[in-house]
């Protein structure tokens, strides 16, 4: 795998009120803890994966097929972090997107083992640490829920490659792909997840990680519990990752943005929406 060169900054609107939060969140234990992550933020993945997320990862073994999804991420892509275009008109603008590529996914006849492929051959990998960080809070019975505007199969396909191993507490709220007996993809399960609408509404879609690919959902009776814990740690990469927590009364919320992209139009905007922001500079090179 190529070296990433980048660089980082990392910023914090109000010192004292983050110190604050800090605090509460100790004072309570981590039994009152759940973390938020969005698919994608930068201290978890390098390289491919983090600039294009699942959707850009996949090759779906058509050429024809995968030109036509980077031609829609070329046209999109540059929308979804525009700082002029006003939310109702960038939330229609991400419903085309992903609506649009998940028909050019089902058309030009995704299977199991391009996905498998799709990850075996990605330059990415997941940043020191990040399997002890979650080791560390699956002891400590800590919740992680990934919230991600990608594809859980391709999610769940990375942690298996890459991690070699599932975690009891980490759930998956994300696309997720229904395939026929032949392992062609046919369709998609509840609801589109786009960009802009990450919410904890959507947490009847979570689901544990799979052991493997074509797995069937198990009933999930303990999403209730996540509204039991009231202190959130939150990480993402886009001002819509702070919808993640929409829904859950929480009494302490500790939010991380990550800037990676259009950092000197973004920088005020996220400074303004997140307790902490780090820029992260480089990866778009």
């Amino acid at each position: 795998m190529e070296d990433v060169k980048v660089a980082s900054e990392l910023l914090v609107g109000d010192p004292v009120l983050l110190e604050k939060k800090i605090d509460a969140i100790r004072l309570a234990g981590p039994q009152k803890l759940q973390i938020f992550l969005a698919q994608y933020v930068s201290t978890f993945m390098i390289n491919r994966f983090l600039v294009t997320g699942s959707h850009g990862l996949l090759q779906q073994g058509n050429p024809e097929y995968d030109a036509k999804r980077q031609q829609l991420y070329e046209y999109y892509h540059p929308l979804e972090f525009s700082p002029t275009i006003g939310l109702e008109e960038k939330t229609k603008l991400m419903e085309e997107w992903w609506g649009k590529t998940h028909a050019l996914l089902i058309e030009g006849g995704l299977t199991y083992e391009s996905i498998r492929q799709s990850v075996a051959n990605a330059n990415i990998a997941f940043r020191e640490g990040v399997s002890e960080l979650f080791e560390f809070l699956e002891e400590r019975d800590i919740p992680v829920l990934i919230f991600s505007a990608g594809l859980a199969d391709i999610i769940e396909e990375v942690l298996r490659q890459k991690l070699h191993r599932s975690f009891k507490n980490v759930k998956i709220v994300s696309n997720r792909m229904v395939f026929d007996d032949d392992g062609h993809l046919v369709s998609f399960k509840g609801k589109l997840i786009h960009s802009l609408n990450k919410n904890e509404h959507a947490i009847d879609m979570a689901a544990p990680v799979h052991e493997k690919l074509g797995d069937i959902d198990d009933p999930i009776d303990d999403n209730a519990l996540f509204k039991e814990r009231t202190n959130v740690l939150l990480l993402g990469d886009h001002t819509g990752d702070l919808g993640m927590s929409d829904g859950l009364n929480y009494e302490t919320r500790i939010s991380v943005g990550f800037l990676n992209h259009n950092i000197e139009n973004s920088l005020k905007c996220y400074r303004e929406a997140f307790d902490v922001v780090l820029v992260v500079s480089g990866l778009d090179e």
